[in-house]
């Protein structure tokens, strides 16, 4: 796991982990299979996540895609949930506290805090990538602008 609060000269933190995705990315275009590698990555790499993973765009309706975690919801509607907000707005949705949520899908009792990010590409939607933790307040600005980050890297490397 990488400490991303590290500091020093070189890579670290977020920064290491974009060199690390664009290194494991580099060779594969398929979506799916860089779907599922990106959802292991951010899973394993990342401190503090009870799930890591992907919701794809299937006619205005979300379908679960590959991840890393406890079973999940299968088909979350647009604009229900904070992955359905994401999707119906297209902004990334960081939830402090999952339950103060109106709307909040509970798939797993244990999240309390999530972080939801758009995937576009061309103009479409694609779907969104989540991020589900137990702690409230996990996810910092920061953390939502690196994650966008590397949600960028696994787009442009991505076929889809």
């Amino acid at each position: 796991m990488i400490d991303l609060n590290a500091t020093g000269a070189g890579l670290n933190g977020y920064g290491l982990l974009q060199a690390q995705l664009e290194s494991l990315l580099a060779d594969e275009r398929d979506f799916i299979a860089n779907a599922a590698q990106f959802s292991a990555f951010l899973y394993h790499q990342l401190d503090d996540l009870n799930w890591a993973g992907f919701y794809l765009n299937r006619n205005e309706e979300l379908v679960l895609g590959p991840f890393q975690g406890q079973i999940a919801c299968v088909r979350i509607p647009f604009g229900r949930g904070v992955c359905g907000a994401a999707a119906a707005s297209r902004q990334t949705q960081r939830v402090e506290d999952v339950h103060a949520f109106a709307g909040h899908i509970a798939c797993d009792s244990a999240s309390n805090s999530e972080l939801v990010v758009p995937l576009i590409k061309d103009g479409r939607l694609i779907g969104v990538l989540d991020l589900d933790s137990p702690s409230i307040g996990r996810f910092s600005e920061q953390d939502q602008l690196d994650i966008e980050a590397l949600a960028a890297i696994f787009l442009r490397l991505s076929e889809c």
